[in-house]
């Protein structure tokens, strides 16, 4: 987060955004009901993938898009060069 950024959708933004932090909490849940019936802390299952997204996702305080950290960095990257 040390880099400037720029909105890519309202092209005028570059002071106010949210950082928002995600959080994984890998579950098993039952398929009738949609109850979480198993929380895994450290040994996924087999089967389960663990989550290999973004730690942080970054919302235009202005226009309220919600994208990658890099979408608004590459766009600020970008309208230096013109």
């Amino acid at each position: 987060m040390s880099d400037p950024y720029l909105c890519p959708n309202c092209k005028s933004n570059r002071t106010r955004f949210n950082i928002i932090e995600q959080v994984a909490k890998s579950v098993k849940m039952d398929p009738q009901t949609g109850e979480v019936v198993q929380e895994y802390t450290d040994n996924l299952d087999t089967f389960h993938v663990p989550y290999r997204g973004p730690d942080y996702k970054v919302q235009c305080g202005v226009c309220g898009l919600i994208e990658d950290e890099r979408s608004f960095v590459k766009r600020a990257q970008n309208h230096k060069g013109l």
